[in-house]
């Protein structure tokens, strides 16, 4: 793909939400002996709707509908379990299932091409709008995240749900699980990835249903949802900035109208962890999500993930019901953030060591979101070139830092901790420093040394060197939720909480099992300045821990490259990014 002189992306990730499909299937066994053979069982899954009628807003200054029409995907009798995976990146993506023969778990691989990516089922919803006339005015095909926005359809239903929040949108993504917790239900809603649809002020009949590959393959009963659904159309001005869009009418696409919903809080600030024990995981933690938008995957910088819909499924299929927004007993409306973590009270104290524990293991994705611009300023005569870059950790042990400030400095003195199974402190090393960040899109404490990007030439020798090397750290992409000790509900997803403010005394920046940590390419430091780069063919080196500070499991896998093609003339250079083996994502 080739690049002139550009605006930043929007959203520097894979755009898609996709549909997953319902999962109640009895595969018989073909008996090898006189034995009677046993059954795989895995949900019943079903397809409902929360109201039999609903209000919909097109906006005059954005007009479109978004078709948040209440239809979500029940499992009961057993989750509904998909782990999506690729084995590198010259694999395709492939997606087991997971079934119960005899009460035990086991994998049931999925036909090839039942996914093309992470971000869900495609083509599962099918919907149909039919005027007042009984005319059809839209036939269309949604995707299905099963960890789609969620809450429970009955009241002994798990209290909360084991799942993930979101279904994972970066194009190097490796392994994803996805869900609908026994006793819930998942919003069918495409949210933030699909389109507004035009539709002029009035009253339709939706019908929504399960694409039939999906109904065979999971044993889904081809029962379609109807909702009347009544079009208003508003203006911003008429209503005053008395009301304005909300996440239920009108959700938001990406770029434009990214941003939290009004309905959003902050949690109660959580409380400090005990002195020498690990962070647990957060306890029914709902990131912001609208139907299939991610949780995370926005990482540092200015785009935020979109509002929430309000995704509470009701048992009864043709009954609306008033429910207040916010989460409650079996109800969350995805305005939730992950909380901060707490560094320990005081540093640590006692003869440093490196005990022979899990550690984690850091690993560099290639670049990504990669264009040419001339600078966060827009300097005449100037040539950068910005990219996105991710730094994940793929365990089996979380990364955990905590920075202490003496009083007066302006550097924090940061320490690496190590934990035992059972989840106590059983040693520390000190590891270089934290320092404050004051540039807009940080604004926070940086770990220092934790990533270093490089420009290297066709010949793999340095050209240019990023002055960036300090990350706050936070768990903004899930990477590979399949890796051993992988946590689905991860702190410190948020970077308002994530790395304290310029008044902080501590800081604990931790990087999860699974997780990585998005800088996009809108953030200063995000580029090289390639002015006087000849052109040619070079690779953007990212490298995890360069100076080896951090313990890990391995250093062998702490670098990423990715080709590039420099091309044009000086003020409008190009850059042409070939696909990196099967990802064919600039």
């Amino acid at each position: 793909m080739t690049r002139t002189r550009t605006t930043r992306l929007r959203r520097p990730l894979l755009a898609g939400t996709t549909a997953v499909a319902a999962m109640a299937v009895t595969a018989g066994l073909v008996a090898a002996t006189a034995e009677p053979a046993k059954a795989a069982t895995g949900p019943k899954l079903s397809l409902i709707a929360a109201t039999n009628s609903l209000t919909l807003t097109s906006w005059k200054e954005d007009p479109g509908v978004y078709l948040d029409l209440g239809t979500y995907l029940t499992a009961e009798g057993r989750p509904l379990e998909l782990k999506v995976t690729r084995k590198s990146y010259k694999d395709p993506v492939t997606v087991t299932q997971t079934v119960y023969e005899g009460g035990k778990a086991k994998a049931k691989t999925l036909p090839k091409g039942t996914v093309k990516d992470f971000s869900g089922l495609p083509g599962f919803a099918e919907i149909t709008i039919t005027d007042q006339k009984g005319k059809k005015v839209l036939n269309r095909t949604e995707d299905f995240c099963p960890n789609n926005a969620s809450g429970r359809v009955r009241p002994d239903a798990p209290a909360t749900s084991k799942y993930p929040e979101s279904c994972p949108t970066n194009p190097f993504t490796l392994g994803s699980v996805w869900g609908v917790e026994k006793g819930w239900a998942a919003n069918t809603y495409a949210g933030s990835y699909t389109d507004a649809v035009p539709l002029k002020a009035g009253t339709y009949t939706a019908k929504v249903g399960v694409a039939k590959k999906y109904r065979d393959l999971f044993g889904i009963a081809n029962k379609p949802a109807t909702v009347k659904v009544t079009v208003v159309e508003r203006s911003y001005e008429d209503d005053q900035g008395a009301a304005t869009p909300s996440a239920a009418s009108r959700s938001a696409t990406a770029g434009e109208h990214a941003g939290h919903g009004a309905a959003h809080r902050t949690p109660a600030a959580h409380a400090d962890h005990g002195p020498g024990h690990a962070p647990t995981p957060a306890q029914a933690a709902a990131p912001v999500t609208s139907g299939a938008s991610p949780s995370y995957n926005v990482g540092h910088g200015p785009l935020k993930a979109a509002p929430p819909a309000l995704p509470w499924a009701l048992k009864k299929k043709q009954a609306a019901r008033s429910m207040p927004v916010g989460d409650t007993a079996g109800q969350t409306d995805g305005s939730r953030k992950a909380p901060a973590l707490q560094p320990l009270a005081k540093r640590p104290a006692g003869k440093p060591a490196v005990p022979d524990v899990p550690k984690p293991d850091l690993r560099s994705l290639p670049a990504y979101g990669i264009v040419v611009t001339d600078g966060e300023k827009d300097i005449p005569g100037k040539d950068y070139l910005a990219f996105s870059a991710n730094v994940w950790n793929a365990g089996p042990a979380q990364l955990v830092v905590d920075g202490f400030r003496s009083p007066g400095k302006s550097k924090m003195d940061a320490y690496q901790y190590f934990y035992d199974a059972k989840g106590k402190q059983v040693g520390y090393t000190p590891t270089g420093t934290m320092e404050w960040d004051p540039r807009p899109g940080h604004v926070h404490w940086h770990f220092t040394d934790f990533a270093s990007y490089r420009l290297l030439k066709a010949d793999k020798k340095e050209a240019v060197r990023s002055g960036k090397e300090a990350f706050c750290l936070a768990n903004t992409d899930a990477i590979d939720y399949t890796v051993k000790n992988a946590n689905w509900h991860p702190y410190n997803t948020d970077l308002s909480t994530a790395c304290g403010e310029e008044s902080s005394i501590s800081v604990r920046e931790v990087l999860d099992v699974g997780s990585g940590d998005t800088y996009s390419q809108d953030l200063p430091g995000q580029s090289f300045d390639i002015t006087d780069v000849p052109n040619g063919t070079y690779y953007i080196q990212v490298l995890a821990n360069p100076a080896k500070r951090l313990k890990e499991t391995s250093l062998d896998n702490n670098s990423a490259l990715r080709k590039i093609v420099l091309g044009g003339k000086p003020d409008a250079r190009t850059v042409t990014v070939p696909a990196h083996e099967l990802v064919n994502a600039n």
